[in-house]
């Protein structure tokens, strides 16, 4: 994804005090926002599919960013997620982008809730929960009311107190749509764009991490993966992305590049990355490169990696030959028996007649 100048963009307010600006200032501004260039929208996870019928159409909610620091063009989790580093008593304003995608006319509700990042990543809070964040942010819009397939256009406006303390925080702003009546079970479609906001003096806190050996095996099904643990060892969340290539494999065989991914990952966190891979790789040895990024924070690692046998499937020819070997000798024994009746048989009708 591109970050692109909003050359024509709409007219942007005058710059405030204290308050971000935006497209029009000077180029050199290290806090001027551009248009960030999304061409999809981040749905909530599990929304239905709208019906092609209004009665009982489901809720479809989706949302986009629509503006990123020109400083932080680089940093791809800035298209989409509000990410920053301020000073306490800064404002800093973002654009996002409603829509509706039900079949159906909706009111689509607004609004800043809490977040956290733990070890089991990016964490949502129920419903309206706030917290510090979420109480610093306002939205010029609480609600909307969208034809199906309109949008809008939300300010959001994080305003951070002068006596705040430093570290790094985080919030979800919501977009909800609601479906459903008292005769009906409701349904709520929610989908958010999620903040991770910095604040302290000076520079922006470092980002980094550092990812282990990487090594290779074999699920019970079979299937090859290649597996390293990630380490944070800077003083910001993370989310990790990257790609795996595989090269030099039997026969001169490469594959890749694989999508790679892990959940957020907070300050001295671990994880766990596993790529699993096409079951008809050969056992190796491979030559394995792990490409990872977090923003502009980029990681590599390399390795030979070996899949080992494919002990499922070998166990499981090994189960059809016994049994194949087992059939084989309950019929040959059958036969032998056989073909035993048949020669007594026959001798003892040969016999002479005795005379009596």
């Amino acid at each position: 994804m591109t970050l692109v100048v909003a050359a024509g963009a709409p007219a942007l307010p005058a710059r405030a005090a204290g308050v971000h600006s935006f497209a029009g200032a000077a180029p050199e501004d290290p806090n001027m926002v551009e248009e960030a260039d999304v061409p999809g929208l981040d749905r909530a996870a599990g929304t239905p599919k709208p019906s092609a019928s209004p009665e009982g159409a489901p809720a479809a909610v989706g949302v986009r960013l629509l503006d990123a620091p020109v400083n932080r063009r680089d940093d791809t989790r800035a298209h989409k997620y509000i990410v920053d580093h301020v000073h306490p008593g800064t404002t800093i304003r973002r654009r996002i982008v409603v829509e509706n995608v039900s079949p159906v006319k909706r009111t689509v509700d607004v609004y800043p809730a809490a977040a956290d990042v733990t070890e089991k990543g990016f964490v949502l809070a129920p419903e309206r929960t706030q917290n510090e964040l979420s109480s610093w942010i306002e939205v010029d819009t609480t609600q909307v009311k969208l034809a199906s397939e309109d949008e809008a256009t939300v300010w959001v406006t994080i305003r951070v107190p002068k006596k705040a303390e430093a570290g790094e925080r985080y919030a979800v702003v919501w977009a909800q749509s609601t479906s459903g009546d008292e005769r009906m079970v409701e349904q709520i479609a929610r989908a958010g764009i999620r903040v991770y906001l910095s604040v302290g003096p000076g520079g922006e806190p470092p980002s980094g991490f550092e990812v282990g050996p990487l090594s290779g095996g074999r699920e019970t099904d079979g299937t090859p993966f290649v597996t390293t643990e990630v380490r944070n060892t800077g003083q910001r969340a993370l989310d990790l992305a990257g790609e795996l290539r595989l090269t030099d494999g039997p026969s001169g065989l490469s594959a890749g590049p694989l999508r790679a991914e892990a959940r957020t990952l907070p300050l001295n966190g671990r994880t766990t990355i596993r790529v699993r891979l096409d079951r008809q790789l050969p056992d190796g040895p491979w030559k394995a490169r792990l490409d990872l990024a977090s923003g502009w924070t980029k990681r590599s690692a390399t390795g030979s990696v070996d899949f080992g046998p494919a002990t499922a499937a070998t166990t499981e020819r090994k189960v059809d030959t016994g049994a194949l070997v087992l059939g084989s000798g309950v019929a040959g024994s059958v036969l032998i028996l056989l073909l035993f009746g048949v020669y007594t048989y026959r001798r003892r009708f040969r016999q002479p007649a005795t005379a009596g």
